[in-house]
């Protein structure tokens, strides 16, 4: 099965997500912040990051996902990018998906996220 990595802050959140993957077989792995994301990425080399924009900074999970495309081995894997920054700035990041120098994310999905619609993406960016 698909190897996952979950970067986010907040713990309670990356449990949910985590148990969430796991009860459909995904094998799941979990950073809290951008440095230890990184670590774990060129370590495991995961098939799918799902990355928080705000972790120890607020650009943090925009320049994660700008240095795995900008790094040859790392390049090919698809990045969902999880948000509530949205609700708390109004900003629409949506609107900047796939934009190859701001915001080089794969999909993305506004916090809190349902198990349901967080399974259909990762299913999606997998196939």
């Amino acid at each position: 099965m698909a190897k996952i990595l979950v970067v986010d802050d907040d713990g309670d959140l990356v449990a949910a997500i985590s148990t969430v993957l796991e009860g459909k077989g995904y094998e799941v792995a979990t950073a809290s912040n951008k440095e230890e994301g990184m670590a774990k990425i060129k370590e495991i080399k995961p098939d799918l990051a799902i990355l928080d924009v705000m972790l120890s900074t607020w650009q943090d999970g925009f320049e994660m996902a700008r240095e795995l495309k900008g790094d040859e081995g790392l390049k090919d894997i698809p990045i969902l990018m999880l948000t509530g920054v949205g609700d708390k700035t109004g900003m629409d990041f949506k609107s900047e998906t796939g934009d190859a120098e701001w915001l080089p994310v794969d999909a993305f999905l506004d916090k809190p996220v349902k198990s349901d619609v967080l399974l259909a993406e990762v299913e999606r960016l997998l196939s």
